[in-house]
């Protein structure tokens, strides 16, 4: 790969885990912290959650927005970070359709935006794979790092 093309896949690639992080960053605090405007916007009816249902999402995308970060700050030193956070891009590739089908309440807010977000999701974990197997033919350093 010619020093200019890893350059701009380098550039690519932190700026997706950057993006990433403010977009789990904002479903944190979104559901997390202000969950009367989450069922506003996504169920229209007022909050009521039992179960405790969206702290508990609120909490994965915790994880999801550490485990980026983490991802975003060590990369370059150990590129199978990469390849951990197409893992979790994977794991909700399936979870934002199946809310959309199975909740009673949605709005039309929850219809437009839910169901592409598990295509997204799999398109990002994807190319994060791709990136990784790029970067690490490159370097010869797929799979090593702390």
């Amino acid at each position: 790969m010619a020093h200019d093309a890893q350059r701009t896949l380098e550039r690519r690639v932190t700026t997706l885990l950057a993006a990433l992080v403010l977009f789990d960053l904002g479903l944190v605090i979104w559901a997390g912290l202000l969950p009367k405007l989450w069922f506003k916007a996504f169920h229209g009816v007022p909050y009521v959650d039992p179960e405790a249902l969206l702290p508990r999402m609120a909490a994965q995308w915790a994880g999801f927005m550490l485990c980026q970060l983490a991802a975003l700050l060590r990369w370059r030193r150990a590129p199978w970070w990469i390849v951990l956070v197409a893992g979790v891009r994977l794991c909700d590739a399936l979870t934002d359709i199946t809310y959309v089908a199975l909740a009673e309440h949605t709005t039309w807010f929850a219809k437009a935006t839910l169901p592409a977000m598990g295509p997204i999701n799999a398109l990002m974990a994807w190319y994060l794979i791709r990136c990784w197997k790029q970067l690490g033919q490159r370097a010869g350093t797929a799979g090593r790092g702390d």
